[in-house]
């Protein structure tokens, strides 16, 4: 069960990427000083990449889990 719990640590790390990169283009944005309806669609757009984000790495976490149990 070792390779199961590289793989979530990889799909986790992907995952931990992802929110990495979210919280990059939401600093972006703010130091752009957009217009209020533009940094709105941004931030709708960072929203859903946050969420799949975490989602993603909440799966490698329980991989991570499951591995150890039934290691």
């Amino acid at each position: 069960m070792e390779i199961l719990i590289w793989i979530g640590a990889a799909i986790s790390l992907t995952g931990l990427a992802g929110i990495i990169g979210c919280v990059v283009t939401v600093a972006r944005a703010k130091r752009a000083q957009l217009d209020d309806e533009v940094m709105r669609a941004k931030l709708q757009k960072v929203v859903v990449w946050n969420l799949g984000s975490l989602f993603v790495s909440a799966i490698g976490l329980m991989m991570v889990i499951v591995g150890i149990f039934l290691g």
